[in-house]
């Protein structure tokens, strides 16, 4: 009886063999093999200039990459960030960042067009051997690892393998513990809900400063706000800011719908809440009119803002935190308190 050949796969190769046109070669003896399709001849295969065309071309996106690489380097040293200077952090990022880009762009478009044009890569065929052991080999692979248990005891002694495995889980403790003396010594949950906000504390536009009157805020709008006065504060301006951040949103009355305890929250179909998302803290930014659906770009959570910011798609765990708002004497508005919950993202010393 004929004995079947071994299962054969083709694969890509620099080419050991070298072959005519319209041929493949089997890798262990020079065979053709009919089965497979004549391979595509490349240009530069064909013509030695155009093989130059592509040495020089190819030779051009490293020699860019250099340069953005370069660029980025001088450009971190030329434009360096002075705190409290934006325009510096501005200039700072462009460069840096296209000079990386052209870098990376350089090197991987280089990379890809060597591949491609210069490369051998004629089609072989190589004989595959089975994968699976032979009952012999299999056999004396679990009697290695039953001698192995017997000689460890690792079934048998139970104390040793529980405290063994105690100790692999109680090993990771000491980082935790040096990651968690990063955060800020004081009480997470205290320094997270208190903000600028307070009662009769004016909402102001942002960057202007300028406060917000409620007749200003019409039906599908949104504005970005922060507390009257914070624009004046230099030393913590960029944490209490990012703190105290807020979307301020008017809905028809008749979509909004508040739990009784939340009714006096809003002013007319007004409505304001946390910027700051419950993931992880990213800016939530964009806002459907249509819908009343808060987006976060960074991962896709979405709230509601006509259901008190529930969560209803992505990771987040909690609806937005609300901000109490309402007028004063001169149509502005004002908020009633701070917020009631500790504001960003969720941790494990929050309740909720």
């Amino acid at each position: 009886m004929a004995q079947k050949p071994p299962s054969s796969v083709v694969v890509a190769s620099e080419g050991h063999h070298e072959s005519e046109p319209g041929t493949a070669v089997v890798a262990t003896g020079g065979v053709q093999n009919p089965g497979l399709e004549p391979e595509h001849q490349r240009i530069t295969d064909l013509d030695p200039k155009e093989e130059k065309k592509a040495e020089r071309r190819i030779a051009l996106f490293f020699s860019l990459s250099i340069v953005g690489s370069l660029i980025a380097a001088v450009s971190y040293i030329v434009f360096p960030i002075i705190p409290g200077d934006m325009q510096s952090v501005r200039l700072n990022n462009m460069f840096v960042g296209l000079g990386a880009a052209i870098g990376l762009l350089g090197v991987g478009i280089g990379a890809v067009n060597w591949a491609k044009s210069l490369m051998h890569g004629h089609e072989l065929v190589e004989e595959r051997h089975p994968t699976r052991g032979d009952e012999e080999t299999r056999a004396t692979a679990v009697e290695m690892f039953s001698q192995a248990n017997r000689e460890s005891g690792f079934t048998r002694r139970s104390l040793v393998r529980n405290t063994l495995l105690g100790a692999l889980v109680a090993t990771p403790i000491p980082a935790v513990v040096l990651f968690r003396d990063l955060a800020p010594a004081k009480d997470p949950i205290a320094l997270m809900k208190h903000t600028m906000w307070d009662t009769g504390v004016r909402l102001a536009k942002d960057p202007s400063g300028i406060p917000i009157k409620a007749s200003e805020v019409t039906i599908g709008s949104a504005f970005h706000v922060v507390p009257e006065g914070l624009m004046e504060l230099e030393k913590h301006r960029l944490e209490e800011k990012a703190k105290a951040a807020v979307l301020l949103m008017r809905l028809p009355i008749e979509d909004l719908n508040e739990s009784p305890e939340r009714a006096s929250w809003s002013y007319q179909g007004i409505v304001a809440y946390s910027k700051i998302c419950t993931h992880v803290g990213c800016p939530v930014a964009l806002y459907e009119q249509q819908t009343h659906h808060l987006l976060c770009p960074c991962h896709q959570s979405e709230f509601d803002v006509a259901n008190e910011c529930e969560v209803i798609f992505g990771p987040a765990a909690r609806p937005l935190p609300q901000l109490p708002i309402t007028i004063d004497a001169e149509g502005y508005l004002v908020a009633q308190s701070d917020f009631t919950e500790p504001v960003g993202p969720s941790f494990w010393e929050r309740e909720r």
